[in-house]
């Protein structure tokens, strides 16, 4: 398995079940969430995605630090999931866009010094309808910039078509 795998997919294409699905090779696994619990619906989708992976698994909560959490992780951590960069990016929003960026690439290079293999997860947001508002087309823009950065330093890329993992890279 590679180091860095990236798995891109619209909204419930696969994404996270596919991650999972790989990371279960792991003997020590550390899942690492980017969300928040910010009202009822998303309460209720941090549940799900918790009940769907062992309990035995790791999690860690980095909706704002994702660097301290990897710089702090345990080093006999063998599998790595990052669910989601997505929901990560929308959290860095109030940032400018190339701090964001800067962000992401201090993130790649914590990975690349980890003996844990990683699995990121993000949406592919480009293919959908332009968004009404200015605010959303900027945050599918830096989205689209962000998933451009991983996927050229990943070592794979998915892209989940209605639950179908199609190899890209």
């Amino acid at each position: 398995m590679a180091n860095l795998i990236l798995i891109l997919g619209g909204v419930q294409s696969g994404k996270s079940k596919f991650a999972e699905k790989l990371a279960s090779s792991g003997k020590k696994v550390a899942y690492i969430a980017t969300a928040q619990v910010l009202d009822e619906e998303m309460r209720i989708k941090i549940e799900n995605h918790k009940n769907n992976r062992p309990k035995e698994w790791l999690t860690l909560e980095a909706p704002h630090n994702l660097k301290g959490v990897l710089s702090k992780l345990d080093k006999s951590v063998d599998m790595m999931v990052i669910d989601c960069l997505t929901v990560y990016v929308a959290n860095l929003m109030g940032l400018e866009e190339d701090k964001v960026f800067s962000e992401i690439k201090d993130i790649l290079k914590i990975i690349k010094d980890l003996n844990s293999k990683i699995i990121m997860v993000s949406n592919e947001v480009g293919m959908g309808v332009v968004p009404p508002y200015e605010s959303g087309r900027k945050y599918r823009d830096m989205l689209g910039q962000a998933n451009q950065i991983v996927a050229e330093a990943a070592d794979e890329v998915y892209l989940m078509v209605a639950g179908i993992p199609v190899k890209v890279k």
